[in-house]
């Protein structure tokens, strides 16, 4: 046993990681490998998300638009293989959202040709907030997780009144670092970019445009 403690020590002492490592591991580095991975993702995905539509009758996919890129990813997404009438985006606006956010989702919605809803939460919000005594000048993490809670109340309730799904915006790597407001924006009735990661969502926009 000492022995072999002592060479098992040599070995680790001895051990060293001599190999390249890609930051971006996901992300092919050759321009037409890239295209091809992104071509595969959206085909597997947007398929994904036609046989859950068919299998549960859904009428309508419903859509929380930020004007962000994963938003954005989703919004295609549902727009693949669908009528543009059966796309429900919806634009919440509220406390933190910037002219340029808000422009953006109106600008998608508008050259996609799907229904935009757009729905200030901001007076729910603060309703919400008078009743649990949360002080508006008080920034903490319930200021910011009430607004996404609310966002998510109204687009689970715009999808039971279209009969629709709504379609989960988060990507993989925020899904799995816990980097979404729980029973927030992390439910959803179907999350479309669930196996996407982080790094490929700007590729996947690009490769779309």
């Amino acid at each position: 046993p000492e022995i072999w403690r002592m060479h098992f020590s040599m070995d680790l002492t001895q051990t060293r990681l001599t190999r390249p490592v890609s930051p971006t591991p996901f992300v092919p580095e050759d321009d037409a490998d890239r295209a091809e991975r992104c071509n595969e993702i959206l085909g597997i995905a947007a398929l994904g998300l036609k046989k859950r539509m068919e299998h549960t009758h859904a009428k309508t996919a419903v859509v929380g638009l930020s004007g962000g890129l994963a938003s954005t990813v989703a919004l295609a997404m549902g727009m693949l293989g669908r009528p543009t009438e059966e796309i429900i985006a919806v634009t919440m606006p509220c406390f933190g959202t910037t002219d340029r956010t808000k422009s953006n989702a109106v600008l998608l919605a508008e050259r996609l040709g799907c229904p935009l809803r757009t729905i200030d939460i901001g007076p729910a919000v603060k309703r919400h907030f008078d009743d649990i005594g949360q002080s508006m000048d008080n920034h903490d993490v319930t200021f910011e997780n009430g607004q996404a809670r609310e966002r998510t109340q109204v687009l689970m309730d715009i999808a039971n009144q279209t009969g629709g799904l709504v379609i989960g915006t988060g990507d993989l790597s925020e899904l799995a670092l816990g980097w979404a407001t729980y029973n927030g924006d992390h439910m959803s009735m179907y999350a479309v970019n669930a196996g996407i990661p982080k790094t490929l969502v700007r590729h996947l926009v690009a490769y779309v445009a």
